[in-house]
């Protein structure tokens, strides 16, 4: 465990600048917030819906009184261009704001037992109850967002929660967690703990915690759910999304989706990025022409700078990473076909063709702003090499046939599937996850509020004469 006095560090990855400091949490002080949240549980889940419905708007309207605020500070410590940290906090209102509704409809059912012989005078009807304590482990790529997913999805059901932040990332949680007490959260029912790995070991072994719910590598979600034993583990893993470019596609488009849906959104750090681009062959070169000239235009800097498209990584060893899995690509006998170069946590928008389908580099989850290319010759091609992947997020398909679109996404062995879009497309009231390697779950404003609920049957015999 890290030691009581611990402090993590807090820097700007484009300039290095030190932003602020968090105090870590040790195993006393983890211990001690998962004993507080039983008290917050409790007045969490003595709460009517009207009143957590009330508590999740006002928390949406404290965001929203500090948009351009928040948004300033997640650039900074994030790396992500502050354009696009705006749209982030914009999401994270309409998620609390959007779950202030589900709230007031955690619904239970009423179930025919005249159904079965023998039972027809009898009544048996469903409630849904909190699960009890949630952990939340939110990752460095979209922290604001992904946290309103988790935590403000647990407060909605009647739970406490219990919110590990991202350690090169934590400030802009931090002062969201102000806003949440200020909103007016019962004590414990919300709070934070810093730390590392070991800080989610413990909330995923403690016996208190009813559910914890992960964003991040497949790596740590196979320990996390290693180590929950038989608490509800949510979990929404990595991703090596493909799109498809059949030879009907709009082409310009196609290239567009690309540029827009990973060299140019989050640094290309999204576990829905287009991460392998497969284009058949009629087209392919005049796809590759189009991305070239699309990819050029890209301003890479200063992610406070409004221009800018392209911030740093969150940390020159992630880009160091990406360079290494460019020349991993190159040495398997792709070709780089820009300047991808790495500059400290920097990197350049780099575009491969002749990309080797079996390279271990192109079926692995880049984590940056590169874009591999390769060919196919027939559709089935292209759905059957996609869906090898050990991963299955979601997937993207362009085409005019649109027979041929449903049928690819019929093919294709992912949780979802875009038609003549980027696969980076995430709305909150969709369901959002993937198979295989990327965990089974499914989050979403609808979805996880009931995953975080329990249900408990009633029967009332003889109700009926």
């Amino acid at each position: 465990m890290l030691a009581a006095d611990a402090v993590i560090a807090v820097h700007n990855p484009g300039t290095g600048e030190q932003l602020g400091e968090v105090r870590a949490t040790d195993h006393t002080g983890l211990q001690r917030a998962i004993d507080n949240a039983q008290q917050g549980q409790r007045a969490m889940a003595s709460q009517p819906a009207h009143e957590r419905a009330r508590l999740l708007h006002d928390i949406a309207d404290g965001i929203a009184a500090e948009q351009e605020q928040l948004a300033y500070l997640l650039a900074q410590e994030n790396g992500k261009p502050i354009t696009q940290t705006r749209g982030e906090v914009a999401a994270a209102i309409r998620i609390f704001n959007g779950l202030a509704g589900e709230a007031t409809r955690v619904f239970g059912r009423q179930i025919p037992l005249d159904a079965v012989p023998g039972l027809e005078k009898h009544l048996a009807v469903t409630i849904r109850e909190p699960l009890g304590v949630v952990a939340a482990l939110v990752p460095f790529n979209y922290p604001v967002e992904l946290y309103a997913h988790k935590a403000g999805a647990a407060l909605a059901a009647g739970n406490a929660v219990i919110v590990q932040p991202p350690q090169k990332c934590p400030l802009a949680l931090h002062r969201i967690a102000e806003i949440v007490n200020n909103a007016g959260a019962p004590e414990h029912a919300h709070q934070l703990v810093n730390g590392g790995p070991e800080i989610s070991q413990g909330l995923a072994e403690s016996a208190k915690i009813a559910a914890i719910s992960l964003t991040g590598s497949t790596r740590a979600g196979k320990e996390i759910a290693k180590r929950a034993g038989l608490k509800k583990v949510l979990l929404e893993l990595g991703g090596n999304d493909a799109l498809i470019v059949c030879a009907d596609a709009d082409i310009e488009r196609a290239a567009e989706a690309v540029v827009l849906g990973r060299l140019a959104r989050g640094n290309g750090q999204i576990c829905c990025a287009v991460k392998r681009v497969y284009v058949q062959d009629p087209v392919h070169d005049e796809f590759v022409d189009a991305l070239l000239a699309q990819t050029a235009k890209l301003v890479v800097g200063d992610q406070l700078d409004e221009r800018t498209d392209v911030g740093p990584l969150i940390t020159e060893s992630a880009a160091e990473q990406v360079e290494q899995a460019v020349q991993q690509l190159k040495s398997d006998g792709a070709k780089e076909r820009t300047n991808g170069k790495r500059r400290n946590a920097f990197f350049e928008p780099a575009v491969l063709t002749d990309v080797p389908t079996n390279s271990s580099a192109f079926n692995d989850e880049i984590f940056g702003p590169v874009a591999p290319v390769a060919r196919f010759k027939e559709p089935e091609d292209a759905t059957r090499m996609a869906s090898e992947s050990p991963y299955g997020l979601q997937a993207a398909v362009w085409t005019r046939d649109i027979s041929r679109a449903f049928t690819m996404a019929r093919q294709l062995d992912v949780g979802g599937v875009i038609v003549n879009g980027s696969t980076a497309l995430r709305a909150e009231n969709l369901p959002f996850g993937g198979t295989k390697d990327t965990g089974g779950y499914r989050e979403g404003i609808h979805d996880t509020v009931a995953d975080l609920t329990s249900q408990k049957t009633i029967i009332v015999m003889d109700a009926f004469q």
